[in-house]
């Protein structure tokens, strides 16, 4: 498999990606917000994939890099008023280099330990930021965040998200259906056989969790701007287990997966609050479905349709 994306897929992307478009043209102000925070958290997602999808190990912590780069982008624009074609950036490598000393030591372990430390940098990410009051706002979080003048607006804005999150997606195909990802799902597959023909396992582990973190810090980065503010919530463990359910529902094998699960749980978590104070309950019985019936997600679940179709034809 090369960079090339399947016609199909190609197609559906250029209809998604153009019904977007056309979202601001229903003159809709929580269209658009709705919108704008389903595309936020479906490359937050699809960051997440390269780390569980494709290097096989589970993060706990992946919240930490979101954060990371939501923080330095609102305190580089707004305290050091830098312009965003610098302050967009360098939270972005802020967030790469973060996710590169993390899995330096993290890459030493695997399964559980993996994970369990992942889960513990990022709380000490959330400790930072809640106890750094003079610089990040601590419990009150970061407010005020100057938004340069030419996307402060609503539709201005998520014509911006709409680009930068198309972009990064494309960027993430490329270098996940490139000879570096198919390295990856090798060392996911067999990681002993991996080593034995010469792969550099903990190098490619901690290549993708750089991948990773810096594409979370690009999401992170924008959500600090959308929502004028950052919060310690952003690093919180409750964000990454979030996240992690989103890459699981929409199927961690499938690229596009993660994008779908995130979509949809967003979707799923803003009517329920509309009827049911229980959505944690709700978040928790999807869990349990995705565990026991869906383990390949909604993707997986396609699948399965699609080809009972086929064969009852």
């Amino acid at each position: 498999m090369g960079w090339n994306m399947p016609r199909g897929v190609l197609i559906s992307c250029i209809v998604v990606v153009t019904a977007l478009a056309l979202v601001p043209l229903a003159d809709s102000r929580y269209l658009i917000d709705i919108s704008t925070e389903i595309l936020v958290y479906v490359l937050f997602a699809l960051s997440l994939n390269v780390i569980i999808g494709y290097s096989g190990n589970v993060s706990f912590g992946h919240a930490a890099y979101f954060a990371i780069g939501g923080y330095a982008n609102a305190i580089l624009l707004t305290t050091y008023e830098w312009p965003l074609i610098l302050s967009f950036p360098t939270a972005v490598v802020l967030s790469g280099l973060a996710a590169a000393f993390v899995a330096y030591f993290c890459t030493r372990l695997t399964d559980i330990y993996f994970a369990m430390l992942t889960l513990a940098f990022a709380m000490l990410v959330w400790a930072i930021a809640f106890k750094w009051r003079s610089v990040t706002g601590g419990d009150d979080g970061f407010v005020g965040v100057n938004v340069p003048e030419f996307i402060d607006g609503r539709a201005p804005f998520f014509y911006f998200t709409l680009v930068i999150v198309t972009i990064s997606s494309a960027v993430l195909w490329m270098i996940c259906h490139s000879a570096f990802g198919q390295t990856l799902v090798a060392v996911r597959e067999n990681i002993t056989r991996a080593g034995f023909i010469g792969v550099n396992t903990r190098l490619m582990r901690i290549g993708a969790f750089v991948v990773a973190g810096s594409f979370a810090g690009i999401a992170g980065a924008i959500f600090a701007m959308y929502n004028r503010g950052v919060y310690t919530e952003s690093a919180f463990w409750t964000e990454s287990a979030q996240v992690l359910i989103m890459t699981l529902l929409g199927g961690m094998y499938s690229f596009f997966g993660p994008a779908i699960g995130a979509a949809t749980l967003y979707l799923l978590e803003r009517f329920a609050n509309e009827y049911t104070q229980y959505w944690p309950t709700v978040l928790g019985v999807i869990l349990l479905v995705i565990v026991l019936v869906l383990p390949e997600g909604l993707v997986g679940l396609a699948k399965r349709v699609r080809e009972r179709l086929a064969g009852g034809n």
